[in-house]
């Protein structure tokens, strides 16, 4: 009996990291016009050439009884269970695990289960799942390990820059107009998520500047708060991640780990996007 995690699967985490910490992972879907898919049963490069064969898909949470089904399988085993999932604004995924959750407690009167909006995804989502699992393993409570993810999300920042904002405009996941000007005068926006949604930290003339301006807001931060850990995100541009990594690397000397991101939110972003998730040592909010 200890204390499980239970997230989603725009956390992109890592696979090694989530046997290696026992998290349980329950899968977003995309949905083309006549077949679906669960995002972790899809390679990203079959995904995106998909797209550009079909067009861009629709996305959708974990089923009800996926949800149930995890939950159950923990409480069955006298497990209390941390669930942290992707921000409430982007997705029906925490709102229906509260509802699972009743679905649960009338059966099982007695499970602790908690669930935490992580108010963004990608690996700011990954961190706090990754930190609380950790002290799950060290034998904490649920509170203590709700805390902790609590904790880290305060302390996370997620930054980003597509190489297009086609995708972005379609998905209506910033402005129409905003899309259209950033086209038409070649305007890169540097992307963060706050409060739960995605939000334009600033605007620069070419990507190569964009990712420059965000590797300096990162700096600055870590300048400020300290660091914790960093992961370099990509969308189909591994080697240019791998380069940023190789560029920070030399800076901080210690590890960062690139994360590819999936089909359901790189449906949202689209290929050739890059950025960087990473945490402080004290609190940026």
């Amino acid at each position: 009996m200890g204390v499980k995690i239970l997230t989603d699967s725009t956390s992109y985490m890592d696979k090694n990291i989530e046997n290696e910490l026992d998290i349980k992972v329950v899968s977003l879907n995309v949905i083309f016009e006549k077949e679906s898919f669960k995002e972790i049963d899809i390679d990203n490069e079959v995904f995106y050439k998909m797209m550009e064969e079909k067009g861009i898909p629709t996305s959708s949470q974990p089923s009800v009884q996926e949800l149930y089904n995890e939950m159950e399988k923990m409480v069955q085993k006298g497990d209390s269970i941390l669930c942290i999932f992707i921000s409430s604004h982007m997705s029906g995924t925490y709102s229906t695990a509260h509802m699972v959750k009743e679905m649960i407690l009338e059966v099982y009167k007695n499970a602790e289960i908690e669930i935490v909006d992580s108010t963004s995804n990608c690996m700011q989502l990954g961190f706090s799942v990754v930190v609380a699992a950790r002290a799950a393993l060290e034998g904490k409570s649920l509170d203590e390990v709700k805390e902790m993810a609590q904790d880290n999300i305060k302390r996370s920042r997620f930054l980003f820059v597509p190489d297009t904002l086609e995708y972005l405009k379609k998905g209506g996941r910033i402005g129409s107009a905003s899309a259209l000007i950033g086209n038409f005068l070649k305007i890169i926006p540097i992307l963060t998520v706050e409060n739960g949604v995605t939000t334009i930290l600033t605007k620069v003339r070419t990507k190569k500047k964009a990712v420059t301006t965000m590797t300096e807001k990162m700096f600055k931060d870590i300048e400020e708060y300290g660091l914790g850990e960093i992961i370099v995100h990509h969308i189909n541009a591994y080697d240019e991640a791998l380069q940023l990594v190789n560029e920070l690397k030399e800076k901080l000397k210690i590890k960062i780990g690139i994360c590819s991101i999936g089909p359901v939110i790189g449906t949202h972003v689209g290929p050739g996007a890059i950025g960087i998730t990473y945490y402080t040592e004290k609190n940026m909010r």
